[in-house]
């Protein structure tokens, strides 16, 4: 999709819609819709059981076979879990997606998700860095709740946690990663010779590094909310972890293809040293 047209509101729902339709639930409910539907005609009864049982297929490979840990620790893995850092930060940077702003707008109480960690790690790098200023970005990412934004309701809870409102940057109009740092960039105002820490999810942390480098904004991983490692066979619920985690790695893995094709990252998989 060109960049102008994904700046249009067309264009930005319907890379939400996309990137919805190709979440691995959704494929597979659609590929069983058709699949059933198929099934009641005579025509096409062989090819519906030939979907069905690919679809099984699929489904038992993702459990058995190690995909899904592949896929997922690779991305974590990709940068140093506890990187060191300098005596003096100048910023910090959390990226949202660690409040759910359409619960919390519902429930008129700030609602965390799985994503928390990057708001607990950044207050913890605040505490022990008074120097640096602490940005958190995130708008939007619900094209049909355009005024759900995390941005005040991670104001208010960093504020609660301790840190002074002097020391805070909220941007509030990112609808994705590559808007986050393409925001926040003019606000912070980074020169050259400062450090600033980048806090995220693991998983998350090629493509959002690739973003910052692309926009010559040099930054420190720093890499939270880890995934990969611990998911014994015992489980009674590990099927639906694998799941999960698979389409959450799933997501990273086309969104890094995805913002290099457009551009807006400096390398199809960044690293620590590229």
């Amino acid at each position: 999709m060109p960049l102008e047209l994904y700046h249009t509101p067309m264009g930005y729902v319907l890379s939400k819609v996309i990137g919805t339709l190709l979440a691995p639930g959704i494929v597979l409910v659609i590929g069983l819709t058709v699949a059933t539907a198929l099934l009641w005609t005579r025509r096409f009864g062989p090819r519906a059981r030939t979907l069905l049982s690919a679809l099984v297929v699929g489904f038992w490979a993702l459990l058995v076979l190690p995909i899904q840990p592949w896929m997922i620790e690779t991305l974590e893995e990709r940068f140093p879990a506890n990187p060191p850092l300098p005596e003096r930060i100048d910023g910090i940077i959390i990226l949202g997606g660690a409040i759910d702003p359409v619960i919390s707008q519902v429930r008129h109480r700030i609602t965390v998700n799985a994503g928390a960690e990057r708001l607990i790690a950044g207050v913890r790098l605040a505490k022990a860095h008074p120097e640096a200023k602490l940005l958190y970005t995130g708008g939007s990412a619900d094209p049909l709740r355009p005024d759900a934004t995390e941005a005040p309701w991670a104001r208010d809870l960093l504020v609660d946690l301790g840190v002074a409102p002097d020391r805070l940057l909220i941007e509030d109009k990112s609808r994705n990663t590559y808007e986050n740092v393409l925001f926040s960039q003019p606000m912070a105002a980074p020169r050259a010779g400062q450090t600033w820490v980048l806090v995220t999810s693991a998983r998350h942390m090629a493509r959002s590094v690739g973003i910052f480098r692309r926009l010559h904004w040099p930054v420190i991983a720093y890499p939270v909310d880890f995934k990969s490692g611990g998911m014994e066979w015992t489980n009674v619920d590990l099927p639906v972890k694998r799941l999960r985690l698979f389409a959450e790695a799933l997501h990273e893995w086309i969104g890094l293809a995805y913002y290099q094709s457009r551009g807006w990252t400096d390398s199809l998989f960044p690293g620590p040293t590229r």
